[in-house]
């Protein structure tokens, strides 16, 4: 079992920055990959980064360039560094990690973008 917890989330002006954190515990070690994915009302869930055990990264293109994913595995933490937001970015944000047969996912941290 993995245990996931975000943190991070809130208000902020367009063109604002916000960094989320997600820290785990639990069976880390069974750990191959860790993601930010957003679910805004009334759309599909969408992977917005990921990071694997290597270190290789991906992004929505919606997000390049404006949010950098990193993780510090002294903490156990993942972060999602958000830049020059938008208000399209409002959403409810959620940490998941991924081994080799199960998926985990947090309770999810709302962001909020104001025009």
């Amino acid at each position: 079992q993995v245990q996931l917890v975000e943190s991070g989330g809130g208000l902020v002006q367009a063109g604002g920055s916000l960094r989320l954190s997600c820290t785990f515990s639990g069976s880390t070690f069974s750990i191959n990959a860790m993601g930010w994915y957003r679910q805004a009302p009334g759309k599909q869930r969408e992977l917005v980064a990921s990071i694997t055990v290597g270190g290789s990264t991906n992004y929505a293109d919606s997000v390049k360039g404006r949010f950098t994913i990193s993780r510090d595995n002294g903490k156990n933490t993942v972060y999602l560094q958000m830049n020059s937001l938008k208000p399209e970015d409002t959403a409810v944000y959620f940490c998941n990690a991924r081994t080799s047969i199960l998926s985990y996912r947090g309770q999810g941290t709302q962001v909020t973008v104001s025009s």
